[in-house]
């Protein structure tokens, strides 16, 4: 190779050759070739100022997906644009409103006519608030509307003059009962309000109502079960998201207002509610499985298990999470935890009257008894059920088979994340409550919830493992460095 340098000179460097700072021989600066000092930089020269009267345009701020970003970026991409749409604000408002106008006309239930009177005015002042006010202020204004006229009125109205749908008449009485007489289950129910289809540690939302009674206006509001269903609801709710958020900065005040106010949640909270407890244990147990906590997961398990039935799905499904992530010991703690948990509740009440509690809390629900179950919405199987004992079969079958299909891709799918667990689950429960014989369209909130809140908290939107799981420890290593 040939060059032209001579021996022992330092090779060129830098965009022109020369580095930058060095000296020249006589000790100046060494120069580029357009005879600027090295490292100088030079001025453009001086043109016409710019108009001092147009205004200074603020810069857009746009969210894009960064580039090779996945599918589960592009879609969370696409969530916070739609999110911050104005449109998409005021159409969702215009929606919640014509769905509280409609039950004044078609729901058969005062306290539910009562709500929808009172939330649709509501839902339409947050409206007229999202397209007027700032955009900083819009959304946090409308949410503060919507919980105050679409939850907070209507429950305070309703708590004060004692009025309420069924179940919570139920879980209140439940409580009664097993002060003064040892169970929650009346010996021998005749007719539906007779009925206690939870299980046993749903009366302890009706222990306020126990030690407080019915006499005065605060003694009246604070034994409602209702505002302590909405307040473990709320706590849950809470908990769940600080477990799965990517960082600190994240608050979950907003997103849990504008979920609480929302027509999924607000109905639900001001009439009965008796659901809200179990929504939020079941996030939060796929929440403390994802995070490898599994004591925390069993308890939550249990918890979730000894209210309601329709719970217990929940358990194989955050134990194959935590099997996935962490191990086999901590899915067999954890199921230990929750089945022994489950069974120091259950076993005793069952034990006591076995047959009575089978009948309340399993054949009952399921439209086996004499008394029909109020849960008569036209679903496929209701529907099935209501043409008599060869469609109940057909609705019993057909539930069996979703089961055992959900339960199949289960094992072959098993979750790795929060967000896929509560997305099995809730596709696990829709299909039970569309072919049992018996349900309502507001056991649908519980899916509905699994499938949004864990995607709030974790801004994740495809539920896919994008990293090494998140334990104690590593949080601990994370915080010391």
């Amino acid at each position: 190779m040939v060059t032209t340098r001579s021996s022992g000179a330092p090779g060129a460097r830098g965009r022109f050759g020369v580095r930058r700072g060095a000296k020249a021989p006589d000790g100046r600066p060494a120069g580029h070739p357009g005879g600027h000092p090295a490292g100088h930089r030079t001025r453009p020269e001086a043109g016409p100022a710019p108009c001092s009267t147009l205004p200074r345009q603020r810069p857009t701020r746009t969210v894009a997906a960064p580039a090779g970003a996945g599918r589960g970026q592009r879609l969370a991409v696409l969530g916070m644009r739609l999110g911050g749409l104005r449109s998409v604000h005021l159409f969702g408002c215009l929606v919640a409103a014509g769905w509280a106008a409609a039950f004044p006309l078609v729901s058969d239930l005062a306290v539910q006519r009562l709500w929808g009177t009172v939330a649709a005015p509501a839902y339409l002042l947050a409206g007229l608030a999202v397209l007027t006010l700032p955009r900083r202020w819009a959304g946090r204004v409308a949410a503060v509307i919507a919980l105050f006229g679409a939850v907070l009125l209507p429950l305070g109205m309703l708590a004060a003059q004692g009025h309420h749908q069924s179940e919570v008449m139920v879980v209140e009485r439940s409580a009664h009962l097993l002060l003064h007489t040892g169970t929650p289950y009346l010996p021998h129910p005749v007719k539906v309000s007779d009925f206690n289809p939870y299980l046993p540690t749903m009366v302890v939302f009706g222990l306020p109502r126990a030690a407080l009674g019915s006499v005065g206006l605060v003694c009246r509001v604070l034994g409602d079960a209702r505002i302590w269903f909405a307040l473990s609801f709320l706590a849950f709710l809470t908990i769940s998201w600080r477990l799965l958020r990517p960082s600190r900065e994240y608050s979950a005040l907003l997103p849990l207002g504008v979920l609480t106010g929302s027509p999924l949640i607000a109905l639900m909270l001001s009439v009965g509610g008796v659901d809200l407890p179990l929504i939020g244990l079941c996030c939060l147990a796929m929440a403390l499985a994802a995070r490898g906590r599994a004591i925390a997961t069993g308890l939550a398990l249990a918890l979730a298990c000894t209210l309601k039935w329709t719970a217990w799905p929940a358990l194989p499904v955050a134990v194959l999470l935590l099997w996935r992530l962490y191990g086999r010991r901590p899915a067999g703690r954890a199921t230990l935890t929750a089945v022994l948990g489950g069974v120091a509740v259950i076993l005793p009440f069952a034990l006591t009257g076995l047959r009575n509690f089978l009948n309340q809390v399993i054949r009952f629900p399921l439209g086996l008894t004499s008394a029909h179950t109020p849960a008569d919405s036209p679903l496929p199987g209701k529907v099935l059920a209501d043409l008599g004992p060869a469609g109940h079969t057909v609705s019993m079958v057909l539930l069996v088979l979703g089961a055992a299909a959900v339960a199949g891709w289960l094992v072959l799918r098993p979750p790795t994340s929060a967000v896929a667990a509560a997305d099995l689950l809730a596709g696990g429960l829709t299909l039970g409550f569309m072919l049992a014989p018996a349900g309502r369209f507001g056991y649908f909130a519980l899916p509905a919830v699994l499938v949004i809140w864990p995607r709030l908290a974790a801004r994740s939107w495809t539920g896919r493992l994008s990293g090494s799981p998140r334990t104690v420890e590593s949080e601990g290593v994370a915080a010391v460095h």
